[in-house]
């Protein structure tokens, strides 16, 4: 995680949403201390195509078909 001062925030906005976009977490720091006092995270993480499977890990595999689709309704509900 990187973190920038208020003032090199400022200067730099453009290149950190940048980062932020790009899955990274910024730190905002404020103050003589240069204390955290926020965090900027991405709005949404990429998933990777694998889930752990807890106490079932290495017991078993869940697989999809490539062709798994939801239908319209079933995305409206999720909402």
């Amino acid at each position: 995680m990187k973190a920038f001062p208020v003032g090199e925030l400022k200067t730099k906005f453009s290149n950190i949403l940048e980062l932020v976009q790009n899955g990274e977490e910024v730190e905002i720091l404020y103050g003589k201390n240069k204390k955290p006092v926020a965090k900027i995270v991405p709005l949404y993480t990429k998933k990777s195509g694998k889930r752990n499977l807890g106490i079932l890990k290495g017991k078993s595999k869940i697989t999809f078909a490539k062709n798994f689709k939801m239908t319209e309704d079933e995305l409206l509900n999720l909402k």
